[in-house]
């Protein structure tokens, strides 16, 4: 079995406008992606962005739930941050996983467009199953990651549709969907 590391990158990302900017980090997704990494067996999650007053307060945000009384008051909050890093640009997670693993991962993305090399929920988790070969799952803020950045991963996540035309999810929504997608309970067996 694959283990999975997830990265969420500011940048190099689109805005709506299609201007390629760094984005914020937030408060929710520094907690809510930990939590779920946490719960889906994530062994590292990155917040990969290169401006150090964001990751001064991404860092400040941390310390408090690791060692500080949030730490105290939810041990469980303590818990899921254990596995966070701060990195300043993806090629820093890559590093760091092949330093950890002794190989470099493979390198997948998500996005709401579609690519030549997508794949498909079901191809990915079944090669996540079954080989041993590391894997940096990376999700874009923003408007997504800049194309040429797309290019140079190995896959890109198929969509995820909803029932309607509408398809704008928040990004903790669909860390949430897809790594139930690729490593939960297989409910449909």
């Amino acid at each position: 079995m694959s283990r999975v590391y997830l990265g969420l990158v500011h940048y190099p990302i689109y805005n709506k406008n299609n201007d390629v900017v760094t984005t914020a980090i937030t408060n929710f997704d520094v907690h809510d992606i930990a939590r779920t990494s946490r719960t889906y067996h994530i062994a590292r999650y990155f917040i990969i962005h290169p401006v150090e007053s964001q990751v001064k307060m991404a860092r400040d945000i941390v310390e408090y739930w690791q060692t500080g009384y949030g730490g105290e008051y939810n041990p469980d909050r303590r818990e899921a941050f254990s596995i966070l890093d701060i990195v300043p640009d993806i090629r820093a997670a890559v590093e760091q996983i092949t330093a950890a693993e002794g190989k470099a991962p493979v390198i997948v993305t998500t996005d709401a467009r579609q690519f030549s090399n997508m794949v498909s929920y079901r191809k990915l988790r079944t090669l996540l199953q079954e080989e041993d070969q590391p894997c940096l799952l990376l999700f874009g803020t923003g408007w997504g990651i800049e194309k040429s950045v797309m290019e140079q991963f190995d896959y890109i996540l198929e969509p995820i549709y909803g029932p309607c035309d509408y398809n704008h999810l928040p990004v903790r929504a669909a860390v949430a969907i897809i790594l139930d997608r690729l490593l939960g309970e297989a409910w449909w067996s």
